[in-house]
């Protein structure tokens, strides 16, 4: 069996469930699951040991043909398994109708909603209604998180005060972060002595000039070294001047980044000045984004008449009712199912980016690379799908619904959780088609692949 199980789920991931299940999935992507029986109508009712699923992205063909020509080739043709084990790849049955270049980010759907952008020019990011009272409140620090959808560069950095004709007479810094970093980018620090100049109802202090990139993610924090509060808004009573849609605040309320990473009190005590990088390539970008949306929806037509023919021709494909992003793949696993990680750091940015788990670290969870559930853990997850929330990644999110049930956890040394080719080895990710091909060759050659001479 292991010898079968070897780098069972090189597409994305592998999740090996062992149930009886009374078989009685749809056939192409227009389709949609109404619970267990109704993803396998075309299937004979029949007993499996083991059901094998490997969730797989929609343009990951070449992927799934090396799996059909190896290693599932072998399961096949192997008389005990093939009537024992069942293997079926999960794929969204919705491809993003947003292209890529479009997106906030190329692992979700979202769109990056840029319009009438302000280029050429110095932007104020925040500023008070002129009907809006300048009054100090109670709170010494105050800060506020942002996300960068477009490259910017911040020249300044604000507070707001209210002279009144005696000049600057507070002791404060301000100081910009970055996600999960202890240090400041840049600061400012005003005082009496040394104010900045004055613009509007904010006073403004240059600062070193660094870009902020696309998907950038930082907090700004006002703290005030003197006795007194600071003059701050909360974020709904504050203009916002985004630019066009450059960049956008994010609060805890929206569930968008954990409370511990906003610092004192959430809201605006002043603001910084920028200017949006890249101006022409950005007019470009929105110039030809019809074009581009046109082309697209073209190539999702094609990849959907592709899947189709290709669950035709294998009738090894279950389309699941979501949006085939990584975001989503906790989605298609619970849609499916109608070596443990333990201490593992929550990332706040990057692919892996969380943002609705609050705590440092997961509980305990399986690496990506492939676990195996039993029956009632099967039943359980089914059951609650529609009430269990998902998080970044398939992985973390399994770990956190076991949480709550407490399951017993076996963990196999030989479920491998990086790329490492070692014998008896039940999985191993992150191969390409051709590094697959040649593990296959060299295992019908030597029976070994990682201890082949020929390696």
């Amino acid at each position: 069996m292991r010898n079968w199980l070897v780098l069972l789920c090189p597409c994305a991931v592998g999740v090996a469930l062992h149930l009886w299940l009374l078989l009685s999935c749809p056939s192409g992507p227009e389709r949609q699951p109404a619970g267990p029986l109704a993803f396998f109508p075309q299937w004979k009712l029949k007993h499996y040991d083991i059901i094998v699923g490997v969730l797989s992205a929609r343009h990951n063909h070449e992927l799934r043909s090396v799996i059909r020509n190896t290693w599932f080739k072998h399961l096949k043709q192997h008389p005990a398994l093939s009537q024992r084990v069942l293997v079926k790849f999960i794929i969204g049955a919705h491809g993003c109708a947003v292209p890529v270049e479009d997106r906030e980010d190329p692992y979700s759907c979202k769109l990056l909603n840029i319009s009438n952008p302000v280029l050429n020019q110095e932007i104020e990011a925040f500023s008070l209604p002129e009907d809006v009272p300048s009054v100090l409140s109670e709170d010494r620090i105050v800060s506020v998180n942002f996300r960068v959808l477009y490259p910017i560069v911040i020249t300044s950095l604000g507070v707001f005060y209210e002279a009144d004709g005696v000049g600057f007479q507070r002791n404060i810094t301000v100081k910009l972060y970055q996600a999960e970093h202890e240090e400041a980018l840049f600061s400012a620090r005003f005082s009496p002595p040394s104010c900045g100049v004055q613009v509007n109802r904010l006073w403004y202090k240059p600062v070193e000039q660094f870009i902020l990139p696309e998907s950038f993610e930082g907090t700004i924090v006002w703290e005030s070294q003197d006795l007194q509060g600071l003059v701050s808004r909360n974020l709904h009573k504050v203009m916002v001047n985004d630019g066009g849609g450059v960049f956008r605040v994010i609060t805890a309320g929206e569930g968008s980044l954990p409370h511990e990473l906003t610092e004192g009190v959430e809201g605006i005590a002043g603001g910084f000045i920028y200017t949006i990088q890249e101006g022409d390539a950005l007019l470009k970008s929105l110039h030809t984004r019809p074009e581009r949306f046109t082309s697209h929806i073209k190539n999702l037509e094609k990849e959907d008449a592709l899947l189709k023919e290709e669950s035709g021709t294998y009738d090894d494909i279950v389309f699941v009712d979501v949006i085939d992003t990584y975001r989503n793949v906790p989605a298609k696993l619970l849609n499916f199912y109608r070596c443990f990680r333990l201490n593992w750091a929550v990332d706040r940015t990057g692919k892996w980016q969380e943002l609705e788990y609050p705590s440092p670290a997961y509980p305990a969870f399986a690496c990506g690379s492939g676990y195996v559930i039993s029956k009632d853990i099967v039943q359980w997850l089914a059951s609650n799908s529609e009430r269990l929330k998902t998080y970044q990644g398939e992985d973390v999110s399994m770990g956190i619904w076991m949480a709550a049930v407490g399951p017993k956890r076996y963990q196999d040394s030989l479920w491998l959780c990086e790329k490492t080719c070692e014998s008896g080895m039940l999985s191993s990710p992150q191969y390409s088609p051709q590094e697959l091909r040649e593990l296959w060759r060299l295992k019908e050659l030597c029976g070994d692949p990682c201890r082949c001479e020929e390696r």
